[in-house]
């Protein structure tokens, strides 16, 4: 059986992906039969697998449902003469930077690492309040009990336990913030959740306790004057807990307000429950305590939200001071797979542009740094003007090494199909022309792009000119001069690239060369066209084996207008075996600008009907 064979591999893929992940290794040492190329292979493509998955979910939620439903409402021909809205994606609440890498987005890198360190300092000092308290509970009911030969009370006990699982808890808390483990923000924010959490149910077992034994009376008169001191002696470690929440917590202040606002409650609602259940007060009493602890929990929630709300606004201000070189930096855009980019300014010319800098918890990783500037050197070479430009490129005096590029105020065409449905052929035709442009450029530097999605061309306005397309993104760029070398970037990997776009030779590990990219962009076609890439199955594993052996359904099955030349050029560049494709995207532009639509697409810059959405 030959060893890449695609029909073979496809079958083994299948068979592979349905086992249990224990048993995959057994059956591709088996089924390989001793040849190594084929192990490989298969690995690479069983390892692809959940790499995959998530992309297809998001595919599935996001761009098939809203397409289907854009068919059923009959709505291809009012998005035929559209631009792009002058609105933010609605359904993400916030912009987009360009060159974001598809759905890899989290903004919380630089929030994760400040709330990390502010979780450890709150955990320390809990430590040292929980041991304290712990020494004092000991000391004044225990100890004394034990001395003079009478009973522990079973409360005492409890709270003895309910002190010692506190301290332990914190100090458990404060490890694991302490390792040197990463910890995603959503780890964080749940671990913030539950340290609240324990202090206030431990507070509030204290209330119910003390309440229970007439102990919160002792020490004052039932009068107006003792229960302003009551309320206020009940509150203190309250007020602590919402300030100290408030300014210690990175957040914004709506989210401030709601945390604050259900521990502010807390201990209102809780007296009240006590009162009912155990007595104590009566009703003038009862309202004087409850309006009074009110008040503190107003005056401690104030405190709390005005301080969350200006500390943010100070840590923004500290960005913008923020400079790298001759740029100063003005604000987080997003983060992809292996850095951040941030809106910054030239000091000098005032021209806005996109810095994208290594993200500072990876720094420390040489291939993450072999590649990032690889990105670079690709990228700063092509001058095509459908390549995004990259101006500038440095080290800060910490070592980060960061890139300065045009800054591209658009929507990428997944976002533009997500929104408007598919586009009409004579777009399609205009918009692909543009990105044969810019790769046969990268193919006659001898660069592969290896990444050719949706995700990663940018529609934009430039100069006046409507539908300017940008291909972005060279991180996983292949020099062919050097794709036989074992470098930091290359050696070992076992898949690299977008599964739903990937050519059958990108998936198998085999070389590939220009005629891979033109699969890509031929993929990217049918996207634009049907709304949904060539191959989408149940699972990642099956998409990879459809683009390996299984017959793409032609465009014109799913949207009857698609124009019978564009639909050939398109099946073309999707041909299983590379001789069958065009040997050049020169020769795709030809054959592109060859289609009886193109005319019509042309002049669709010159259009002033729509505006573009500015994510900036």
């Amino acid at each position: 059986m030959p060893s890449h064979d695609p029909d073979a591999l496809g079958a083994l893929l299948e068979q592979a992906a349905a086992l249990p992940p224990d048993e995959r290794a057994a059956y591709v040492d088996k089924a390989s039969n001793g040849d190594d190329d084929l192990r490989e292979t298969l690995t690479s493509l069983v390892l692809a697998h959940d790499a995959a998955a998530e992309y297809f979910e998001r595919i599935t939620e996001q761009i098939i449902g809203p397409a289907l439903a854009a068919f059923a409402a009959d709505n291809a021909a009012e998005a035929s003469h559209g631009r792009l809205e002058n609105t933010v994606r609605p359904d993400l609440g916030r912009r987009l930077a360009p060159h974001e890498i598809g759905p890899f987005i989290d903004h919380g890198g630089a929030t994760a690492q400040l709330l990390r360190r502010r979780l450890l300092t709150l955990a320390v000092v809990f430590v040292a309040i929980a041991g304290l308290g712990t020494t004092l509970f000991l000391w004044s009911q225990v100890l004394p009990a034990l001395r003079d030969g009478m009973p522990v009370r079973p409360a005492v006990w409890i709270g003895l336990t309910l002190y010692a699982l506190l301290l332990t808890g914190t100090v458990v808390f404060a490890f694991v913030l302490r390792s040197p483990r990463p910890l995603s923000l959503q780890t964080l924010r749940t671990l913030e959740v539950v340290g609240f959490s324990s202090v206030t149910a431990c507070e509030i077992w204290r209330i119910v306790v003390t309440w229970r034994a007439g102990v919160v009376f002792r020490y004052v008169t039932a009068d107006t004057l003792g229960m302003m001191l009551l309320s206020a002696r009940q509150c203190l470690t309250w007020f602590t807990l919402i300030v100290a929440y408030g300014v210690f917590i990175p957040n914004t202040w709506r989210r401030c307000a709601l945390v604050v606002g259900l521990l502010a409650a807390t201990p209102i609602v809780t007296a009240a429950i006590c009162n009912a259940v155990f007595g104590g007060l009566d009703g003038k009493l009862l309202s004087t305590y409850l309006f009074n602890i009110a008040m503190w929990m107003m005056y401690a929630g104030a405190l709390a939200i005005y301080g969350s709300h200006r500390i943010d606004v100070h840590r923004n201000e500290a960005l913008e001071a923020r400079e790298l070189g001759q740029y100063r930096l003005k604000r987080l855009l997003g983060a992809g797979g292996m850095g951040e980019v941030y809106l910054a300014e030239h000091l000098l010319l005032r021209r806005q542009c996109a810095i994208k800098l290594i993200r500072t918890d990876r720094a420390g990783k040489p291939e993450d740094l072999f590649r990032f500037e690889r990105e670079v050197h690709a990228t700063a070479a092509l001058t095509h003007p459908n390549t995004v430009h990259v101006y500038d490129y440095g080290h800060t005096d910490d070592g980060t090494f960061y890139y300065v590029m045009e800054y591209l105020p658009g929507l990428t065409l997944e976002e533009l199909v997500r929104e408007q449905g598919p586009l009409p052929a004579s777009r399609v035709i205009y918009l692909l022309r543009q990105i044969c442009g810019a790769l046969s450029e990268a193919h006659a530097a001898g660069l592969i792009h290896r990444d050719v999605k949706p995700g990663n061309i940018m529609v934009c306005e430039r100069g006046g000119v409507h539908d300017v397309a940008k291909l972005l993104d060279f991180g996983i760029v292949q020099w062919r001069a050097i794709a036989d070398e074992e470098t930091p970037a290359t050696a070992r990997v076992a898949i690299a690239g977008t599964p739903s776009f990937m050519s059958p030779e990108q998936i198998t590990g085999a070389e590939v060369d220009e005629r891979s990219d033109i699969y890509s962009l031929g993929s990217v076609g049918y996207f634009l066209l049907t709304g949904m890439p060539p191959f989408l199955r149940a699972g990642a594993a099956e998409t990879a084996a459809a683009h390996l052996r299984a017959s793409v359904i032609a465009p014109d099955q799913i949207r009857s207008d698609v124009p019978a030349d564009l639909q050939s050029v398109i099946l073309r560049c999707l041909k299983k075996t590379p001789n069958l494709r065009y040997h050049s995207t020169a020769a795709l532009e030809a054959a592109l600008a060859l289609c009886k639509h193109e005319a019509d697409g042309s002049n669709v810059n010159a259009d002033d009907s729509g505006a573009f959405g500015l994510h900036g």
